[in-house]
């Protein structure tokens, strides 16, 4: 039995789809970075006739289950799109129950971070949010700055375009008088020190970014599901990351054949 399949044993069935799919994965061709924007928990709870709370109540297993699973299989970054800047156009106690779940997540889940070596990150204008909130974010970060397995980033509060326009920001407060340069703007994104991701998966079917992690998505391969959120699964991680090993990355060259032709 190889290292991966030892890392999933009782964690998957051993006779279940996600055990094939381990079976089928390289080791070696792991992405290093894999952000996700999680989509469909207003969807999902609409289909049930449910409050659209209930959704993203049942899409904090989701986190869960993606989290473990990332951690397991021994990707370095995860990053998870919880909380975007336009998101404060919502019902106010919309927000409230999601900044409400997310301090009840932290709490509760900074055992398994802790017992699994994963360091936690938050990006985004996190000075923006209720000071209670970025208690429990600093907290966990503290807690977890030592672990060095797999490091969680939650982006809240968050845009893309922001996040260029704070690190342009950053650039110019530091009295540069060169030209910037791509390696400015990418010693100053949130993501700093981070890879870029490899692959980006969003769920729910929606063909479109949504602002997020624009500057660092360059050449990101991207994998979109049907699949809402909240029934997003162990089995639906690895189907992302099995699809991303069979596809060729040539970030703008020639495959070897082709370049071989154009002697």
């Amino acid at each position: 039995m190889s290292d991966l399949l030892e890392r999933f044993e009782g964690f998957i069935e051993p006779s279940g789809r996600e055990w094939q799919l381990l079976s089928q994965l390289d080791p070696a061709k792991l992405p290093r970075h894999i952000a996700v924007i999680m989509d469909g928990n207003g969807r999902w709870a609409e289909s049930r006739c449910l409050p659209r709370v209930a959704g993203h109540r049942e899409g904090s297993k989701a986190v869960r289950a993606v989290v473990e699973t990332s951690a397991r299989l021994g990707v370095p970054v995860l990053t998870l799109y919880a909380f975007s800047a336009e998101n404060w156009k919502r019902p106010a106690s919309e927000v409230g129950t999601l900044m409400s779940l997310l301090e009840d997540y932290l709490r509760r889940e900074l055992h398994t971070l802790q017992e699994n070596g994963i360091s936690f990150q938050a990006i985004g204008r996190i000075h923006e949010l209720s000071p209670s909130v970025q208690k429990e974010l600093r907290d966990v970060e503290t807690a977890t700055s030592h672990n060095r397995g797999m490091k969680l980033v939650v982006a809240l509060n968050y845009s893309g375009r922001l996040e260029i326009v704070d690190a342009v920001n950053r650039i110019i407060a530091s009295d540069r008088k060169e030209p910037i340069t791509e390696r400015d703007l990418s010693e100053n994104v949130y993501t700093a020190g981070l890879p870029d991701p490899d692959l980006m998966i969003r769920t729910s079917g929606e063909m479109r970014i949504s602002n997020f992690l624009l500057w660092q998505i360059a050449y990101s391969e991207i994998y979109v599901t049907d699949v809402l959120w909240p029934d997003f699964r162990p089995v639906h991680l690895l189907e992302a990351v099995l699809n991303f090993q069979r596809r060729e990355r040539r970030y703008g060259g020639l495959r070897p054949a082709s370049v071989a032709n154009t002697r």
